[in-house]
């Protein structure tokens, strides 16, 4: 028994293929999905996101948006999704560097460099 797995971006479809097992990073914490899982909606956080078929599992950074899961389907809509081998270290961690250095002088620009160190840190 599998699920198809779909993950959207707003340039193009970046996955489309079954899955045994499927995990992503919500906002507030990390759920798995499996075959007959019961129906939701939940808002994506930043993070990795697991989509496993047999004994393979592919790795990809979800940069926020939304999974849905309906019957036998699940549906990230995601402004960013990444293969995670395709992601340079040392340019992920100049990101986070350069958002630690962000100013903070206001709460606004305290969220704008929280968000933007939490993107860095996924």
């Amino acid at each position: 028994m599998s699920l198809q797995c779909i993950i959207v971006t707003p340039e193009r479809t970046v996955l489309e293929r079954p899955a045994n097992f499927v995990v992503v990073t919500l906002f507030d914490g990390e759920i798995g999905v499996w075959p007959r899982w019961a129906p939701f909606i939940g808002r994506l956080g930043y993070g990795e996101m697991r989509v496993t078929l047999d004994d393979n599992t592919d790795r990809y950074y979800v940069e926020g948006g939304f999974i849905e899961v309906l019957e036998d389907a699940v549906t990230v809509l995601t402004a960013r999704a990444v293969l995670a081998s395709e992601i340079d270290e040392a340019v992920a961690l100049e990101q986070l560097i350069s958002a630690r250095a962000k100013p903070a002088d206001t709460p606004e620009l305290m969220a704008i460099r929280d968000r933007a160190v939490m993107q860095s840190r996924a």
